[in-house]
């Protein structure tokens, strides 16, 4: 039955991953002007393309803990890992240990940037960077206190993960928790796109 409930359990998560790439595919889809996040900044333009190409990610602008800026496009060439999330989300909390493994895993060939949903109200600098130190994390943490990078991903749901290429291309998505496996998978494939 542990076996059943197992393969049962690996087969959604494919599917979570594989529903996720593809809606990524047809909601931002590429319309030929816009370049990756890797060379400028690119905002999703919204239509469809008819061959369903990987969506230029858009840059944005978050912030570390010394209040310093930081962009997406300042990681241009390396693959990253853009997760959203806040320290209240109970889904949030329960992927966190598995980002925290793959991010030191993968140190070194891929960029994790867990996004830290602060509105300042339910959510500040310091409820995040507490949670974080007390779970000890070793994940680079920013702070989205101007809600540019929420917007710029149409953030309406966290936890929600983006897998974007070398080559600045948001190549899948995943809405709700993750696990460690579901997490390499989208990592693998975010590897083999760029």
């Amino acid at each position: 039955m542990n076996k059943k409930k197992n393969l049962l359990l690996t087969l959604l998560a494919l599917a979570l991953l594989l529903g996720g790439a593809s809606a990524l595919y047809a909601r931002l889809g590429r319309d030929g002007t816009a370049t990756p996040a890797a060379a400028q900044s690119a905002r999703p333009t919204g239509g469809e393309a008819a061959d369903h190409a990987p969506a230029p990610a858009p840059d944005f602008t978050v912030y570390d803990i010394d209040g310093n800026a930081v962009h997406l496009s300042d990681f241009a060439g390396t693959p990253v890992v853009l997760n959203f999330w806040a320290s209240w989300c109970g889904p949030c909390k329960s992927e966190m240990p598995d980002f925290d493994q793959a991010a030191a895993a993968y140190d070194g060939q891929v960029q994790f940037l867990m996004v830290n949903l602060t509105d300042g109200a339910r959510e500040t600098v310091d409820s995040a960077t507490n949670y974080v130190t007390e779970q000890g994390f070793s994940f680079p943490v920013f702070y989205d206190t101007d809600t540019d990078a929420a917007m710029a991903y149409r953030v309406f749901s966290i936890p929600t993960t983006y897998f974007i290429d070398s080559d600045g291309y948001a190549v899948a998505r995943l809405v709700g928790a993750t696990d460690g496996e579901t997490l390499a998978q989208g990592i693998d494939l975010m590897l083999s796109e760029g």
